[in-house]
């Protein structure tokens, strides 16, 4: 499956309930959609409602953020790529052989037209460099340990990785401009950070490079959330 099939924003149905995701969907009604389903709506609603969105015709990015022993990766990612999405996630802080055997699980559970994408965890957006040195007890900047894990991703065999937008441009230039980055943490001007410590706006994002733009809060909790989306896309369409 090529990135450039796929619509690069890329909308996170942050919901409690299967309903409230397909509601949303319904509304928003885009023919090339593409939403995330990550760990509350995925264990609340379970593969069933991926099932259904993709008979909507909707693109699908599970973010499960697969970290375990190899085998059991292996297992999980097979299951997932059987039900047909376009992308998955994979720490990358479980290893080599832990990606590889993502791999492999991708590779039994879907045919070569309908392989995921398979990206890389490499630190979430909410991490800061204080709490990467002092809790999680990785020395240096954050830069430093996202490009470490962009690489072994990279020599893994997966498509990219999961970076915030000002980690970018070092991936893209490390790595080159076909390996993949997918860029939570986006905020429109104007809102709010919440919880994550490294954001960015749409237009900036896209201007460095960034392939997928993970938007949630931002479009979800709207007051107009169809409205929200469709202003995202008109300023992400401004850029060259």
């Amino acid at each position: 499956m090529g990135a450039r099939k796929l619509n690069p924003l890329i909308v996170a149905l942050d919901v409690a309930t299967g309903d409230q995701a397909l509601d949303l969907v319904k509304r928003i009604n885009a023919p090339d959609m593409f939403v995330k389903v990550g760990m509350q709506l995925f264990y609340a609603e379970g593969p069933e409602l991926v099932q259904k969105l993709r008979e909507r015709g909707i693109n699908v990015f599970v973010d499960l953020k697969l970290h375990d022993i190899p085998n059991t990766v292996k297992g999980a990612a097979q299951s997932l790529a059987k039900l047909g999405v376009s992308m998955l996630t994979v720490h990358c802080a479980g290893g080599r052989a832990m990606l590889e055997a993502v791999q492999e699980g991708v590779e039994a559970g879907s045919s070569a037209a309908e392989r995921p994408l398979i990206v890389g965890v490499t630190q979430l957006t909410s991490t800061s460099e204080q709490i990467l040195n002092e809790e999680i007890g990785i020395p240096g900047t954050v830069e430093k340990a996202v490009l470490h894990y962009a690489i072994l991703a990279q020599s893994s065999g997966m498509d990219g990785v999961v970076c915030a937008a000002k980690e970018v441009p070092l991936i893209k230039s490390t790595c080159g401009t076909s390996f993949i980055t997918v860029t939570p943490g986006i905020r429109p001007f104007g809102c709010d950070n919440h919880d994550q410590a490294r954001v960015a706006t749409p237009r900036d994002a896209l201007r460095i490079g960034s392939d997928f733009l993970v938007v949630g809060r931002a479009i979800i909790q709207a007051e107009d959330p169809v409205a929200a989306y469709h202003n995202i896309i008109k300023e992400m369409n401004e850029v060259n």
